[in-house]
């Protein structure tokens, strides 16, 4: 985009929302009649000249040639590059068909060993670039605008700022536009702002305290964003930016600019290689200069040799049984539910020190369920994790919830459920909620001192004076203490929950579960209770059908059938009434209650005068406690009174002249915890991983949630809000970070700044997300972590994990994953690194004790490299968890993959296995036999002590002289069963072993030699691991202890996270 002359000024941000409309039309230079003319042909191609065309800008693609040089751009590569490049020539100049042979199908083996490891590599590697590619796939394909005076319909990609566009039901928003006109316009944002319901549009400015652009997005009701989708109504609108300027726009630049980083182990193989690289090239030219100065070979023959023993060295099948180790764990989690999408980042699962969560069906159910019902005595606790239909699912408990949670004892009833979740307020994301029949956790109900009738007057409580408790506020009920730990029956259930399941739209779903449910969440938490309590709840409604109904409005936040009596239902004393069941907002329905069911029985022996304050006060104490409340209350009329079908409105309920309804009782009611998530933030802890919540809830929902969860403690108390951490400084956010566990009322952008956050203070961040809006966050974090079931595709394709079943219980599993990894990486290396060694050392150490042949040939060599990364590599790669994985704290990042305790076991392991395999052929020397009989005896040595070495590196501290060898790892077997067999395959098949691997069969006399070594390495590397856990026991020694901290990152955001929220244009 640019100006006439070039120059673009970015620094100007228009506050679209805080202005009025006029005000807006006059930014973008337009004539005042520009809702009805519209831009003209010519005005419209100047501003797509000056502003660009509107689609998203694509990140440069990466050619195929790119990622093979990626995979193959190496020093061992190149090694192996060259040694083919001899090997062929060799072939061609060679004068006997056996060495053409041979050289051939050495260079078949290496090519074929590029080839592979090349197309895994490609293979696995995740697609960074589709998150992207699904943003475009959001965007509309056409608008309708109005150009030159007429409608007309285009292609999205030609809308410039400064057209009008026309809004209908189930059009795409093509671009970011701020509303001029708008006919019970509402639209859906849930990708972008997270709020599940349509937002409704208006036109008039919105008005904000402090900086305009501080306004959530959600809370711009007067704008339209691109991508979105218009749910109902229609409106006119004036585009103020497009393509990359539009909030998609800024999301699309923010996920491709992600750099794509390697991780931790990938970084350290490639400087592992280089070490290999090295020391492979001076004992390469070592084993020349013996090969020709000592066993007087010629000079092509002498370098023959060194390459032998350079093959022989480099860790063909490494990258293969890395990205092996990672499949297998990918292969693992996603039969747990964590989906992978790009293999590195299972390692980077072992260094989390902090997960970020979503609460709302990550930790939570994401199911509205009834958690307590109070009665005007009695506090009826009910099982949220029911599964079985019993009234033994209610249980009295008259200490469950009856106090107010802190901080809020010394307020005022009132103030403590403004404050409460149960309080009517502008969301965060932009609409009014209403507590009674809203579909989000954005619920409330207004306080109790406003509306058409008023809750009596409450005594003011001050700091000193604690807010009355229920025995306080009354002296007509007290609560029954003896009748704890009693059910109901479910009679007692059908009657006191049958205004919930009558005055109600709801079907519930099968089974009582989600599935085939339709309706508001609320109200299905009471059908959901009672089903739980054994009552018939199709039955029910069956027996009493609605003869009239006053609907819900927000208005009046209440809903009222009438039904005609059933003593089932009713009790005997009213079969010769009408019943009305009014379900609403508490503080609507009791100023309007005249009596009170006492211990929720409506018979009228057990009426008593409604005793308003104990009511009051009990919608305080569940509201400090972070639950929605709903009131039932009940009333009869005459027959004939209402007429069936007749229409009625609200004066129905609220004009009798006085009170005239009974409350039956409160309905408290939450998304309660996954009970599965509360152990594993228990096993969380205990591994070292701190846990955090964040969520656009209210402030006391999410500390009730979070307290039942474990993540409130005395060190972590309190909870912070989205707005609190706007106002921060960098330095004030660090703190916050750290020191807080719940963040309330938090936006997207709130997400990226937690993460910057931690991770400036060292802190490796998991980051759980759902929306558009999310996916830079998880970008951003170290994990990103995407929802399986209720997520968008972008957010899925921004993060590094998915969790099919949205459990956060699924990540502390892939943590576990993660750490298995990082242990059986190294002891792949264990088992890879000796052997490879092995085969170089014994080649050079051979002929510097005097050896006229190299005790290996090429194609041994080749073949040993690769059948023991593949068999008995594989065999570590797929090891399990050992005991006490998840006592350890996070592994620090940066963490040397070989460290001091590895580096020892590997020299001790290679020194062993070259002194046999060495030793070995000079015993067979000694014995007569052939070049080609000691080569079999060698590689057989090599071989099985190579299998010696992986027995003892199965267990990193345990003893491999247990049964534990023999259980957890049944492939181990089998490697071990393969490997044998392959060995005596290659060494008594004609023409195979002479041929091809120069060689010959071995009789029992070699064979008990080859046993006996494979011991030896056996019992030294487990002599080792004894010696080496007898010092650690007594404090001399510390494996693998590193003085490294995590790295403090303060990268800054990018300049997209800072527009994130704020549309601009060139001005």
């Amino acid at each position: 985009m640019a100006e006439d002359d070039g120059a673009v000024d970015r620094t100007k941000v228009f506050p679209w929302h805080a202005k009025a409309k006029e005000e807006c039309i006059t930014e973008l230079k337009l004539a005042d009649d520009i809702i009805r003319s519209g831009l003209t042909t010519a005005e419209a191609e100047q501003r797509i000249e000056q502003y660009g065309p509107n689609k998203l800008t694509e990140k440069e693609q990466v050619t195929i040639w790119q990622k093979i040089w990626a995979q193959v751009g190496n020093v061992l590569v190149g090694i192996l590059v060259f040694v083919a490049v001899v090997s062929m020539a060799r072939a061609i100049a060679a004068d006997n068909s056996e060495d053409v042979v041979t050289n051939w199908i050495q260079v078949g083996i290496i090519v074929g060993v590029i080839v592979l490891n090349t197309t895994i590599g490609i293979i696995q590697e995740g697609s960074a670039e589709k998150a992207a590619d699904a943003l475009k796939a959001m965007m509309s394909a056409d608008a309708l605008l109005v150009r030159d005076g007429k409608d007309v319909k285009i292609p999205a990609d030609l809308i410039v700022p400064g057209d009008i566009v026309k809004l209908n039901l189930g059009d795409k928003v093509p671009a970011d536009i701020r509303m001029l006109e708008v006919s019970n316009l509402s639209a859906l944002e849930a990708a972008l702002t997270g709020e599940a319901v349509p937002i409704d549009k208006t036109v008039d400015a919105i008005e904000s305290e402090g900086d305009p652009q501080a306004v959530p997005l959600g809370d711009r009701h007067n704008m339209c964003f691109s991508a979105t989708l218009i749910a109902q109504g229609s409106g006119t609108g004036l585009v103020i930016a497009t393509g990359d300027e539009t909030e998609i726009g800024t999301i699309n630049a923010l996920v491709s600019k992600v750099e794509k980083k390697k991780t931790n182990v990938l970084e350290q193989i490639d400087t592992v290689s280089k070490w290999l690289a090295t020391f492979i090239a001076i004992t390469a030219l070592a084993t020349w200069f013996v090969a020709f100065f000592i066993t007087d070979e010629s000079g092509i023959d002498a370098l023959t040799t060194a390459l032998v023993c350079a093959v022989a060295m480099i860790p063909e099948g490494l990258e293969a049984i890395v990205t092996m180790t990672y499949a297998w764990a990918v292969s693992n989690m996603a039969k747990q539910n964590a989906i992978i999408r790009a293999l590195p980042a299972v390692e980077t699962l072992g260094s989390v020190t902090t997960i970020c969560s979503d609460k709302t069906g990550t930790l939570t159910k994401n199911e509205m369920t009834l958690t307590c019902f109070v009665t005007s005595d009695k506090r009826y606790k009910f099982d949220v994790d029911a599964s079985e239909r019993t009234p033994g699912n209610f249980i009295v408990d008259n200490a469950y919830l009856s106090e107010r949670a802190d901080p809020s004892k010394y307020l005022k009833a009132s103030e403590v459920i403004k404050k409460g979740p149960s309080a009517q307020r502008r969301s965060r994301r932009g609409r009014k909620s209403s507590f009674g029949f809203g579909i989000t956790t954005t619920m409330h109900p207004s306080d109790p001192n406003e509306g058409a009738t008023a809750a009596p007057a409450e005594p003011e409580k001050t700091e000193e004076t604690p807010a009355a408790t229920p025995e306080e506020t009354t002296d007509e009920v007290k609560p029954a203490e003896s009748t704890s730990g009693e059910s109901p029956d479910s009679d007692f259930v059908r009657k006191s929950l049958g205004g919930g399941i009558l005055c109600s739209k709801c079907t519930l779903g099968e089974n009582g579960g989600r599935k085939g449910e339709i309706g508001n969440p609320t109200e299905l938490a009471i059908l959901r209770a009672a089903y739980f309590g054994d009552v018939d709840v199709t039955g029910v409604k069956e027996s009493a059908p609605v003869v009239a109904e006053v609907p819900f409005s927000s208005e009046y936040k209440f809903m009222a059938t009438v039904h005609a009596p059933v003593e089932e239902n009713d009790t005997s004393d009213y079969m010769d009434k009408l019943i009305v069941h009014v379900k609403g907002a508490p503080d609507r329905m009791i100023p309007l209650c005249k009596y009170q069911a006492k211990s929720g029985s409506f018979k009228e022996a057990d009426l008593e005068p409604c005793n308003k304050d104990y009511w009051i006060e009990q919608i305080a104490i569940l509201s400090s406690h972070g639950l929605r409340v709903l009131a039932l209350t009940r009333g009869s009329l005459e027959k004939g009174s209402v007429q069936q079908g007749e229409q009625l409105g609200p004066e129905f309920v609220q004009e009798r002249g006085e009170p005239w309804l009974t409350i039956v009782g409160l309905c408290a009611i939450m998304d309660p915890p996954r009970p599965e998530c509360i152990d594993a933030i228990k096993i969380a802890k205990g591994a070292g991983v701190r846990v955090a919540m964040i969520t656009g809830d209210h402030k006391d929902t999410a500390l009730a949630i979070g307290g039942m969860l474990g993540l409130v403690d005395e060190e972590h108390s309190e909870a912070i809000t989205g707005p609190d951490l706007d106002a921060m400084s960098d330095d004030e956010l660090k703190i916050a970070a750290q020191k807080y566990n719940v963040f309330a009322r938090a936006s997207p952008q709130n997400k990226i700044k937690i993460v910057k956050a931690l991770q400036a203070e060292g802190e490796i961040c998991g980051m759980t997300g759902d929306g558009v809006n999310d996916a830079p966050a998880l970008k951003a974090a170290d994990m990103g972590v995407a929802m399986g079931k209720e997520g968008t595709d972008v957010a899925r394709e921004a993060a590094e994990m998915i969790l099919a079943d949205d459990n956060f219980a699924t990540i502390v599993t892939a943590v576990r994953e993660g750490r298995v990894v990082w242990d059986n990486l190294r002891k792949v290396l264990l088992v890879n690194t000796p052997i490879n060694n092995a085969q170089g050392m014994s080649v050079l150490f051979g002929l510097l004790l005097g050896l006229d042949e190299t005790p290996l040939s090429a194609i041994q060599v080749l073949y040993c490299n690769l059948i023991c990364a593949v068999t008995l590599g594989f065999v570590c790669a797929v090891e399990p968890a050992e005991d006490g994985i998840m006592d350890q704290p996070p592994r620090i990042v940066g963490k040397k993959l070989i460290g001091r305790f590895l580096l020892l076991r590997i020299v001790i392991g290679t020194v062993t296995l070259v002194a046999c395999t060495v030793g070995s052929v000079f015993w067979a020397d000694d014995l007569g036999y052939s070049l080609e009989e000691t080569r079999s005896q060698a590689l057989n040595v090599l071989s099985f002590g190579a299998i010696g070495i992986t027995m003892s590196a199965r267990f990193a501290r345990k003893s491999a002289f247990h049964m534990r060898s023999f259980r957890g790892n049944a492939l181990a077997w089998w490697s071990y069963a393969i490997m044998s067999i392959l060995q005596v395959f290659i060494t008594y098949t004609p023409g195979l072993n002479d041929t091809i691997f120069t060689m010959d069969a071995m009789d029992g006399k070699q064979w008990g030699i080859v046993i006996l070594f494979m011991f030896v390495v056996l019992i030294v590397m487990e002599a080792e691991k004894a010696i080496r856990g007898y010092v650690t026991e007594l404090k001399y020694y510390e494996e693998d202890v590193e003085d490294a901290q995590n790295p403090h990152d303060d990268t800054p955001l990018p300049a997209e996270a800072d527009r994130f929220g704020k549309n601009e244009l060139a001005h």
